[in-house]
């Protein structure tokens, strides 16, 4: 399984220090040119490999970390996503009714056409996200919500190898919901800090 994190503001750095403490190899990708943002990936650690956008797209798993405004344009990046997973750990000030009454994961599942979208890792502030999930015995949880099992089931085991708790929500009509910021209404969950203790 590769991985890919499509991105590098606060919340992909944040995703990619999960994964340099854990060891595991991700690419990291923007528009820009990779030489750019080399340095801030090695800061990172050796498991942190920058790559061009068409190159990170090869990925099986990949989390979307641009801003909400800017994925269409990498969706462009292929023709059809079908075998891919895309993790949408973004948030949009813009209203439901701006979104057509639709949570603003149900969107990006139209736009990333053939992928297998979860809705993840976007209620923790990326402060939050960046630290270690280990908290006094207990694991920082992460919710998922997505209309394709199978792909909460993998990105669940992703989770958890970053160190994570992960917690089903359901559909994306329903969880996607509970963790989605939009305009003057929060999601319950959105920004929620939770620890699960075994």
């Amino acid at each position: 399984m590769s991985y890919a994190i499509i991105g590098f503001g606060k919340i992909g750095q944040a995703l990619a220090k999960a994964f340099a403490r854990n060891g595991i190899e991700v690419s990291i990708a923007t528009r820009r040119d990779p030489d750019s943002f080399a340095a801030a990936a090695a800061a990172i650690g050796p498991t942190i490999i920058p790559k061009t956008l068409a190159e990170a797209v090869k990925a099986d798993i990949i989390f979307l970390a641009v801003r909400f405004e800017s994925h269409p344009e990498v969706a462009k990046a292929l023709p059809d996503w079908k075998g891919k997973t895309i993790i949408d750990a973004m948030n949009t000030q813009a209203s439901l009714e701006e979104l057509g009454g639709l949570p603003s994961s149900a969107l990006v599942a139209k736009v990333f056409n053939g992928a297998r979208l979860v809705k993840g890792f976007n209620h923790l502030v990326a402060s939050v996200l960046a630290q270690d999930p280990a908290v006094q015995g207990g694991r920082r949880v992460v919710f998922l919500a997505s209309d394709v099992d199978g792909a909460t089931a993998d990105v669940g085991a992703l989770a958890q190898k970053l160190g994570f708790a992960p917690i089903k929500l359901g559909s994306l009509s329903e969880g996607g919901m509970l963790v989605q910021a939009r305009g003057n209404t929060w999601g319950q969950l959105i920004f929620k800090d939770l620890v699960k203790f075994d």
